[in-house]
């Protein structure tokens, strides 16, 4: 049952744009299988479903699509309308965001392979950004900053 209400929602997903878990909830519903709004929020964490920012729309999508890949001016608008600082500290780049955003802006990290970066961790308003082996967490940060249009201090 799990298994098979996880596939509806790859393919919903991937056929149009799902902009709430509400929304998947009614569709799934139609399709004829039962779920709540925390069913689909644990199968869309399950998934690795993020929200991603597409002709002015923020929906659901699924992190192996290609399509998904933010094109440079993609990625500085994220990170220009969501980070408001940075903060350097050994190999991690810390990043501070507006509640609900950080899971946002670390997965447009890593899929846009950012020189330097081995990965990122989210949370709730924070990202974790984890400079590669013998890479420079300032050089990072300094990269990271001018993305996101934010001067170096």
């Amino acid at each position: 049952m799990k298994a098979g209400r996880q596939r509806r929602i790859v393919q919903m997903i991937r056929e149009r744009p799902i902009t709430n878990q509400n929304q998947l909830v009614k569709l799934l519903r139609a399709g004829g299988f039962s779920a709540t709004q925390a069913t689909v929020s644990r199968d869309l964490e399950e998934l690795g479903a993020i929200k991603v920012r597409r002709n002015g729309k923020v929906a659901y999508a699924l992190p192996e699509d290609p399509q998904n890949v933010p094109s440079g001016d993609a990625l500085r608008r994220l990170l220009t309308d969501s980070v408001l600082s940075f903060e350097t500290s050994g190999n991690l780049v810390l990043v501070r965001t507006p509640p609900g955003h950080a899971h946002m802006v670390a997965s447009a990290i890593d899929r846009a392979g950012i020189d330097g970066i081995a990965g990122t961790v989210a949370g709730d308003d924070t990202v974790l950004v984890v400079a590669k082996q013998g890479v420079l967490a300032r050089r990072v940060e300094k990269r990271l900053r001018s993305l996101a249009e934010m001067m170096t201090l």
